[in-house]
């Protein structure tokens, strides 16, 4: 019997995780309820909000506490940034209260759809790779931006399925599948958008790396069942994709072919036709 594949462990940004989903730490009802959800997730790496944290004010530092007995990666963002030079001070300041060079690049361009501006994202993702960060930039499906980013120097790349917020899913499945085409050596992790288990199985069947999420499981009535139902659907999805799954045909097709068919029913068959 040939042995399964490996569907957890990989390497991400030069660390070693178990977990391909990563949790966000934002709109939950409580911090007790928070760590209840990333608890039952499974996920090795969250991402917050500097902004949110209320630097000045050492409120990072209080989330940063809370969360280092728990032996969680942390993955800071520029989220509310919308401008090159204000994500790259805030990655600085990141850097600086949760000692990671990590960075989940955000450089909003619409308030309304709140889409990244490829232009800011660009110049704020070159000056960070040049600084030493381990860039992941959160982009639109656009694979000539895309490619534009590897080509910076970002090794990691997180397309969103669907606006931030929205929980439509992958709205762009070919430009998604796409991208994994063409970028065959780059890390894609979904981001944004993704509101059912069966969406983050999805993505993770078309053989993207990981899948990161917020909302869905934030929002959820009972947020920690939905985080456990989350972390499954990603197993599932990247295991379905290392299996191999069958090509889609345009017409049908029998699962028992006529060449097996037991001997009595090619019998009762020639009977009817005789009659």
């Amino acid at each position: 019997m040939s042995q399964l594949p490996e569907t957890t462990a990989w390497h991400l940004g030069g660390e070693t995780v178990n977990s391909r989903l990563l949790v966000g730490t934002a709109l939950y009802p409580s911090p007790a309820i928070m760590l209840d959800a990333i608890h039952a997730s499974g996920t090795e790496v969250v991402t917050v909000s500097l902004r949110r944290q209320s630097p000045g004010s050492n409120g990072g530092e209080s989330f940063w506490e809370m969360l280092k007995d728990k032996h969680l990666k942390v993955l800071p963002n520029t989220a509310g940034c919308r401008s090159a030079k204000e994500a790259i001070t805030t990655a600085h300041m990141a850097r600086e209260i949760f000692n990671t060079h990590w960075i989940k690049l955000e450089v909003i361009g619409d308030d309304f759809t709140l889409q990244p501006d490829p232009f800011g994202l660009m110049e704020a993702a070159k000056a960070l790779i040049q600084e030493g960060f381990e860039v992941f930039p959160y982009m639109t499906e656009d694979f000539i931006v895309a490619q534009k980013l590897v080509d910076a120097g970002c090794r990691i790349l997180m397309p969103w399925a669907a606006p931030i917020g929205t929980g439509k899913g992958p709205i762009n499945l070919y430009a998604l599948k796409l991208l994994r085409a063409r970028l065959p050596q780059v890390q894609l992790i979904a981001d944004a958008g993704i509101g059912l288990p069966s969406h983050a199985a999805q993505i993770m069947e078309i053989g993207f790396d990981g899948v990161l999420l917020n909302s869905a499981i934030a929002l959820a009535e009972h947020p920690p069942q939905m985080a456990q139902a989350f972390a499954k659907a990603v197993e599932a999805g990247r295991l379905a994709y290392q299996a191999g799954p069958m090509p889609q045909r345009d017409m049908a097709q029998p699962s028992t072919p006529i060449l097996g068919t037991p001997f009595w029913h090619q019998t009762a068959q020639k009977a009817g036709q005789s009659v």
